[in-house]
């Protein structure tokens, strides 16, 4: 067992944490953005050869406020500001759901707005509070998007699942009428409600597919490979990464409960993925982890259609 079994298992973080800002006491998406620190404008700027000759079919993103360049994009693209994108965000505060946290990642080129369903749900005995997280990008790299998050309480482990049979990221627009903003703010709880309920389904199922030991340390070994003609650093890194994934599943004060069962595993390689230390730890890191959280980790995912392909 590591070392550091307190810090593995006590000391919990969610994904965002050390991120953006608070912003719980704001009444709308714009006092969320002014708080945040969000609340300025991209304009859009043409592109310059070294000997001033203009690049046709491109344009940069400038941020207003210090010029500071977001993203080069096609003169077709059309700027969505902080504020109209989360605009009808609004709508969904009269339905009990709270902003809070705001902030930007990237220095600026995405943007992001963490707010929480109103209620928790019980699922096979667990708390899960179910978040959702706004993001707007002006890089060019994507769209207005809405992603669920939910977290199990205890442990603040993420369960974002890629489920087949509900959404758990999807677009939105940004049109500025209130008819539209109603029904993207429909929509978005519809999602959201249909997931959890998935979410729920699916949990009960992986309750009932059984993980013998020598099964996981199969499944360990598979998902953390080691790589073709890997140095003895790499084999010793990769060894010490299984390891710590192994205490996970098996020493877990949270999960003694829970059976060796397909949950666990789950629950192991998300506590892996969110809460792991890095074997080098980048300046880049939280930021990472966090769209990790936003756009569906990897790992995680691998591991789900693997535990339920050995379901059949």
């Amino acid at each position: 067992m590591p070392a550091n079994i307190e810090t593995m298992f006590y000391v919990r973080e969610a994904p965002w944490h050390g991120l953006g800002n608070r912003v719980e006491h704001a009444l709308s998406s714009d006092e969320a953005l002014q708080a945040a620190g969000l609340d300025w404008t991209v304009i859009q700027k043409s592109i310059q050869t070294e000997d001033a000759a203009e690049i046709p079919g491109y344009k940069a993103n400038i941020r207003a406020s210090d010029q500071r360049m977001l993203g080069v994009v096609t003169d077709r693209y059309k700027i969505v500001q902080n504020h109209e994108a989360f605009a009808f965000a609004d709508e969904l505060l009269g339905e009990g759901i709270r902003s809070e946290t705001a902030g930007s990642l990237q220095n600026g080129k995405k943007v992001w707005l963490l707010a929480k369903l109103p209620e928790n749900y019980i699922i096979a005995g667990d708390r899960i509070s179910p978040y959702m997280v706004f993001s707007n990008s002006h890089d060019g790299t994507g769209s207005i998007k809405v992603a669920m998050t939910p977290i199990r309480i205890v442990c603040q482990n993420t369960l974002n699942l890629a489920l087949n049979s509900a959404k758990r990221m999807w677009t939105t627009i940004h049109t500025g009428n209130i008819k539209s903003k109603l029904e993207e703010a429909t929509k978005t709880l519809l999602h959201a409600e249909l997931y959890m309920d998935k979410l729920g389904t699916e949990i009960d199922r992986l309750h009932r597919i059984k993980t013998p030991d020598h099964k996981v340390m199969e499944y360990i070994e598979f998902l953390l490979p080691t790589p073709d003609n890997a140095t003895k650093l790499q084999e010793k890194n990769v060894q010490q990464l299984r390891e710590d994934l192994h205490a996970r599943y098996f020493e877990a004060p949270d999960l003694k409960q829970v059976g060796k069962n397909g949950y666990r595993f789950i629950h192991a390689f998300s506590d892996f993925a969110t809460h792991a230390k890095p074997l080098r730890e980048t300046a880049s890191y939280k930021e990472n982890l966090f769209l990790r959280t936003m756009e569906g980790n990897p790992l995680i995912d691998r591991a789900y259609e693997l535990i339920l392909a050995t379901a059949y």
